[in-house]
Formats: C-alpha cells, structure tokens, sequence
C-alpha cells in the first residue's frame, strides 16, 4: 500500500489508543437520585457560587428552571428562569463571561432532533447564589444559525479564555464542530456559527471543559473521549489533536458530563428511563 496513502489512516489510529496509565477510577461512585423532580437530565455544570452542588437541566418540555443537585445525589434548590422556555436544551456549560469578577452560566437551546429548525440559542446569564435568588430575570439570548442548514446538537464547550463558544452536533455522520466568536455574539443580531472541523465519531451528547482550561471531555452515550490541552493552545488545535477513551459504564440517555471544580474527578448524569431511580455517577481522578 502505498505510504502517503495510508497516513491518514494512521494517524487517526493512533488518535485511538488509550493511556498506558488510566486518568480516573474505570468504576464511578453511584448516588441514586429521588424520582420525580430530575430524571431527564441533558446538561450538568459543578456551581462556584453554590459549593457542593451541580447545576442541572432538564430535556425538551419540562419547565424552564435549573436544579442544584447536592454531590451526594440529594435535590437542594429550583430556580426559575423568566422569560424563556425550554424548547430543546441539551447542554450546560459555566465559564467566564463579560464581567472578568463573574462566573456565567451557558445554556444550549440547541437541541433539534427532527433537523428543522432554522435558528438556535445560547441563553447566558450570571449564576446566581441561591440564598439569594430563586428565578433569574436578566438573561442573554445569543441567537445563531448554522451555514449549512439545521443540525441537532447537543454539547457545547465555551472557552475561559477567549470566550468563544464551541456548538458539536450529534447526528451527522461525523459530529461537527462550529464556533461562535467572542466579542462578536455579543450583539442582538442574528449570527451565523463558523464550521470548524468533522470529529472522527459521532452521537456527541455533552461536553466539558475543566476550570483550569487544560482538559476537554466529549461524551457519546457509550464512550468518553478525554483530551489534554496544551499551554496557549486554541481549542480547535486541541480537538485535532491525540485524544484517549476514558472507562465509562454506560447509563440510560447518558445526556451530562463536567469536571469537578475541585480537579478530583469528573460527574456523569442519565435519564431515569426504565431504572427506578436516575443515578448521579463520580469518576475519581488518580
């Protein structure tokens, strides 16, 4: 065969292999969660402002609030978000924002299974502390369309650093990424998000980024691909870059991923679907 031939297919098995030394624990913590108030999560976020507990949000139909989930699986707070609704949100993500002293809450009103929607959203606003504040008035619509037609989506990553936002769609034959760019969506305008590049798999469900911006994971409802994001580089370089397949027990609709922010571990959250109760789940960092 000949070799210039072949190099691709090369390079993308060894974009394949996995660590010598595995990351975290292969069997994750379980916390089951009571049923009736979260069991069709589709994005997680561990809080700032409220220690101890995971923002959650729940899929297309239910009413427009988060969830702070305590770390032990056990339900603290509902807050409210006005004038909204949830038409199909599919990812969570807090990150920096426009105040350089504030954290913000990114949540992706992306989700689109039919494909026929013409226009998307990232709904941003400060997070809130919840001694403080149970619904959420003053809240960003950064409104989008893709420049090759609708796409279902359903993770998102925003960079701390430059801002932008990452979109990664979920049933194209490779997941594709676009880019919306920092301070460009700031205005009210409609935008239209840059293609980036064709991941090698596809079914993307959730994404994370880690607070000290050097670890990226993008989870499919069967695997958990973990990448290391070298100093100043873009997130672009990093996801065309090696990455390895993390363990991970599969869960029902495995829908959300994110870091802890105390760089001990990463949490996964499913539906309840069929099992009695819907499960909180912790991969230990070694």
């Amino acid at each position: 065969m000949n070799f210039l031939k072949c190099l691709p297919f090369c390079v993308l098995l060894l974009r394949y292999q996995t660590p010598e030394e595995q990351l975290f624990d292969s069997s994750p913590k379980l916390f089951p969660i009571t049923p009736g108030v979260i069991d069709e999560a589709s994005g997680i976020a561990d809080s700032y402002a409220n220690l101890g507990f995971l923002w959650v949000e729940l899929d297309s139909g239910n009413p427009p609030v988060l969830h702070l989930l305590n770390h032990d699986g056990k339900h603290g707070h509902t807050v409210f978000l006005k004038g909204i609704q949830n038409r199909d949100w599919e990812d969570l993500a807090l990150s920096t924002g426009p105040q350089p002293s504030k954290k913000y809450l990114y949540l992706a009103e992306t989700g689109d299974n039919n494909q026929t929607y013409d226009q998307y959203a990232i709904y941003r606003f400060i997070e809130p502390r919840v001694e403080k504040n149970d619904t959420v008035s003053n809240i960003d619509k950064i409104r989008f369309k893709y420049p090759d037609g609708s796409h279902d989506a359903e993770a998102i990553l925003v960079d701390g650093v430059s801002k932008d936002i990452f979109i990664i769609t979920k049933r194209d034959k490779f997941s594709k990424v676009y880019k919306l760019s920092y301070p460009s969506y700031q205005s009210e305008s409609m935008h239209i998000a840059s293609y980036v590049m064709d991941l090698p798999y596809k079914g993307v469900t959730s994404a994370a980024i880690s607070p000290a911006q050097d670890e990226i994971l993008i989870k499919t409802y069967s695997k958990v691909y973990y990448y290391k994001r070298k100093s100043r580089e873009s997130i672009e370089q990093t996801l065309k870059s090696h990455f390895h397949i993390l363990p991970y027990q599969v869960e029902a609709q495995g829908e959300g991923i994110c870091f802890s922010n105390q760089h001990d571990g990463f949490f996964t959250l499913g539906e309840r679907s069929f099992l009695p109760a819907a499960q909180l789940n912790f991969y230990k960092r070694k």
